[in-house]
């Protein structure tokens, strides 16, 4: 008898339990808005920021005052060090920008904690400068990375599901042409992006394009919980993390697409059951695979976050949250909104691009 993690006649009850997936994921959002907004905040890297970043390995533990306060000069302002590692002997040290050269700069440091430690020899393993006018570049580029990501993944979605190529893309057309001109106000790519992701939403719910909303919405409930976890935790946020954000948004939109199209399926071959009914058995026939998928790559992220070190922990960590949250917001906030955007006749006609039927026909407006 073969071996099966997931027995073929599984029935868990998924959307039976929705409210209460709701409820934990509105709570989770809460809690990382709260993080976010009222809390640490969202520490942005020297990616983003600007500065200076090195990273050293003693032979031998130090005591962190006595490290701060050696490096504690005029040259280097705006000091912070974080110990990470099971031993404590590696430091991250972090400073405002500095005007001095890469080359003197690592002498600067070097001969500091020489001084500082002359029978503790330690080895600078990183030091990286990025001035503030790179560091703003890469902010916007990387919030607009994030946006037209998931307005592609708008378009992708309501015209495999909807059959709506020309409306979706039309929208993006629109959003794209609108964010533009409203960059060239000086508007910050921040609150650009903000604005422009809300119309996104509000477009794609008049629009009537149900499985383009749920989608968009899934994803960004998990993007906002992993970005409220990394502020809760006071991780920075660079570029590896932001990495980490469109790869999670790979994988949770590619788990959120799989059920989908089990659903649209099922709507086909069963259109005369209960859309509950049909969401729930599209989500228990692929939740084999699910578990196979989501998985492996947890097996592959937490050996990164156990064993890759510093550099790379924000990375582990964000893509570690991020795929075990995503696979359960397709679970418990993708698939049940579809229920309240609509009935079965109404997907039916939709996924089969037959009748498009009078505004609000089916508890829609």
């Amino acid at each position: 008898m073969p071996f099966q993690l997931v027995k073929p006649n599984v029935n868990i009850d998924f959307t039976g339990k929705r409210k209460i997936g709701f409820t934990l994921f509105g709570l989770a959002l809460l809690l990382s808005l709260l993080s976010a907004t009222l809390g640490n905040g969202l520490k942005l890297g020297i990616d983003f920021a600007g500065g200076v970043i090195a990273q050293v390995r003693f032979e031998q533990v130090v005591d962190d005052q006595t490290l701060k306060k050696s490096l504690d000069v005029p040259e280097l302002p705006g000091l912070s060090i974080q110990r990470y590692g099971e031993v404590g002997r590696d430091y991250l040290l972090r400073f405002n920008s500095s005007e001095m050269a890469p080359v003197e700069l690592r002498n600067r440091i070097e001969t500091s904690l020489v001084k500082a430690f002359p029978d503790n020899p330690a080895t600078m393993e990183r030091l990286e400068v990025v001035g503030p006018k790179v560091g703003k570049d890469l902010t916007e580029k990387g919030l607009s990375a994030i946006f037209y990501a998931i307005l592609t993944i708008a378009v992708y979605i309501s015209g495999r599901f909807e059959q709506r190529w020309m409306a979706a893309a039309a929208m993006a057309a629109c959003l794209w042409g609108a964010t533009y001109v409203v960059g060239l106000t000086g508007v910050s790519t921040g609150i650009l992006v903000c604005v422009a992701m809300a119309i996104t939403l509000g477009v794609c719910y008049f629009m009537r394009l149900a499985f383009a909303l749920a989608a968009v919405t899934s994803l960004l409930v998990v993007v906002l919980i992993v970005l409220g976890l990394l502020s809760a935790l006071n991780i920075d946020l660079d570029l590896n993390v932001l990495a980490a954000v469109l790869t999670v948004i790979g994988y949770a939109l590619n788990d959120t697409i799989i059920t989908f199209d089990r659903l649209r399926e099922n709507l086909h071959l069963h259109g005369d059951r209960p859309m509950e009914e049909l969401i729930n058995r599209s989500i228990n026939q692929t939740l084999a695979r699910t578990v196979l998928t989501v998985g492996t790559t947890l097996l592959a992220s937490v050996s990164l976050l156990v064993l890759g070190g510093g550099v790379i922990y924000s990375f582990a960590l964000a893509m570690t949250a991020g795929v075990g949250i995503g696979v359960f917001s397709t679970m418990f906030v993708a698939c049940p909104m579809l229920l309240y955007l609509g009935d079965t006749e109404f997907y039916v006609r939709t996924s089969k691009k037959k009748v498009y039927e009078k505004p609000g026909e089916h508890g829609m407006v």
